[in-house]
Order: structure tokens, then sequence, then C-alpha cells
């Protein structure tokens, strides 16, 4: 489960999909996979959310990384580069960001 802390040294991304109600569906299957199959083995993984907005149109997936190069490994591996390119297909495009955590409440 991901832990949101501005005292944490891990590195977190956020990828964003714009997909339409017809693919939502599609790629969350493709996303579970690739998390249940792949990135979740991957070194350095910690966590990951995945997230659908109300109109299926929005995919947001929070993940949490050990280290920068941790994801950038995954990243540029012949696998994840085969399941973007499945990603890229089935929206009109996503965008994986680093973040720092700058505040957290509650």
């Amino acid at each position: 489960m991901p832990r949101i802390s501005q005292s944490n040294d891990f590195q977190t991304v956020i990828t964003t999909f714009e997909v339409t109600p017809g693919t939502c569906q599609d790629l969350m299957e493709e996303l579970t996979a690739a998390y249940d199959e792949f990135i979740s083995k991957q070194p350095g993984f910690i966590a990951a959310g995945l997230h659908v907005n109300d109109a299926q149109t929005r995919i947001a997936n929070y993940s949490q990384w050990q280290r920068r190069e941790d994801f950038q490994a995954m990243l540029r591996s012949d696998e994840m580069r085969r399941r973007n390119r499945t990603f890229n297909e089935q929206c009109k495009s996503f965008e994986p960001v680093m973040y720092d955590v700058a505040a957290t409440f509650g």
C-alpha cells in the first residue's frame, strides 16, 4: 500500500492516461496484468495504485520506488517497452512524471 509522507525518501511517479470509455477497462486490464506479472517484481518497487475517473476518460497511476534509478531501469527494460507500446495503442496519451512529496494533510 502506498505511504504518502514528506519524510520519506521514495521516488513517487504519477502517470496519467487519457482514454475513452470504450478503452478504459481494456487498459485497466493491461495495467493490472503489468503490475501482477512484471512491475511489482522489479527491484526498488514499493507500491502502486490505479485510479479511474467517473467518466472513464482518465486513469491515474500512483507508484512508489526506492530510487529514481529503479523506476528508470524498469521503464527501459525490453518487457516494459513492449507493454508501453500496447498501452499507447489503447489510449490517446500517457505521461509518467516523477514527483517529490511537497505536503501531506490529514
